[in-house]
């Protein structure tokens, strides 16, 4: 019998890749969604594979399957700032409750857990670029920290289960994951400046754009979870690329992959921005024998391809050019 491993958020933007490359290697897939930022859409292409499964549950609620699980990756939780400002509640419980439950869950079959934490957990860093060992600087009532708290409170919940009932566990911080089946209105920065580009509006930069990012494209992203759940690394590791970029010559670069001439515009930065993010991954590196593969323009290409097939346009490589 193939190995059933349960996704929790499986139907989000990382854990719908994830769901399909597990199905790939030949997994059987449980892929469990409350549908608050996820979409079916997502996984729809996968509901023809036997070895498939979706199932609509809101982790916050104890839920148990009638198979023995093998694998629990936790991923359940709203994850842009749009939608965590819109359901803050519903992000710290999915922290808290979710969390719990997803862990009693594995711990009943005695499964390996992975928590798919974040990058925010350094909040504003005074640490660069940031090690694992540091522990933060993060505003509590702020009011991002409904996420960064959530995920702060999830590590700490997964390391105690870990202390006190032997559970297996894992913890990656992921840090700006992209890609395809990101959602063009869901408030992270490289959907917003990749729709406004192909609607020819002006990109909006916060701030004076000097603040910086490190992106990771998603398949390289799934490719350090499944490294850390073949592991016995307890964490938390940052998965992550160390090639850091200011948003605004990350604006520019999608213009050129884009063909836009879409002007840029500065707005106010959000309260608590982090000023500069950039993981060190040596730990990943060394213990897993992961590293980002995927290089920053192919995969932008890649994005703003699925956005221009979601919308019936030929991608970029066959896009027609008007001749004057």
């Amino acid at each position: 019998m193939a190995p059933t491993t349960l996704v929790t958020g499986g139907a989000g933007f990382i854990g719908s890749h994830l769901c399909e490359r597990l199905l790939d290697e030949g997994m059987d897939v449980v892929c469990a969604d409350n549908f608050a930022t996820g979409s079916a859409a997502n996984v729809a292409h996968l509901l023809d594979r036997g070895n498939f499964r979706l199932v609509e549950a809101d982790l916050t609620e104890p839920v148990d399957l009638d198979e023995p699980v093998d694998l629990v990756f936790h991923l359940a939780s709203a994850a842009s700032p749009r939608d965590y400002l819109r359901l803050p509640v519903e992000t710290l419980e999915a922290g808290s409750l979710g969390t719990r439950n997803a862990l009693r869950l594995a711990e009943e079959h005695g499964a390996r857990f992975v928590l798919a934490s974040t990058s925010e957990v350094y909040g504003d860093p005074l640490e660069y670029p940031q090690r694992e060992n540091y522990w933060g600087n993060v505003n509590p009532v702020g009011p991002r920290s409904v996420y960064d708290e959530a995920k702060r409170y999830a590590e700490s919940l997964t390391m105690a289960c870990h202390r006190a009932h032997g559970t297996n566990v894992g913890i990656a911080r992921i840090f700006n994951s992209y890609g395809p089946r990101l959602r063009p209105g869901d408030g992270r920065v490289i959907p917003t400046f990749i729709r406004q580009a192909l609607d020819g509006e002006p990109l909006t930069v916060a701030g004076d754009g000097r603040q910086t990012r490190s992106v990771c494209y998603v398949d390289d992203t799934v490719a350090g979870l499944l490294a850390l759940a073949r592991s016995d690394l307890t964490g938390p590791v940052n998965i992550g690329s160390d090639e850091e970029l200011s948003v605004l010559a990350l604006a520019e670069l999608v213009k050129e992959v884009t063909c836009s001439n879409s002007p840029i515009v500065f707005v106010d930065r959000p309260e608590d921005d982090p000023r500069f993010r950039r993981p060190d991954i040596t730990l990943a590196r060394t213990s897993l024998g992961w590293r980002p593969r995927v290089l920053l323009e192919e995969g932008l290409r890649r994005t703003v391809d699925y956005f221009r097939r979601e919308r019936g346009l030929p991608p970029m490589s066959e896009r027609v050019v008007p001749v004057n």
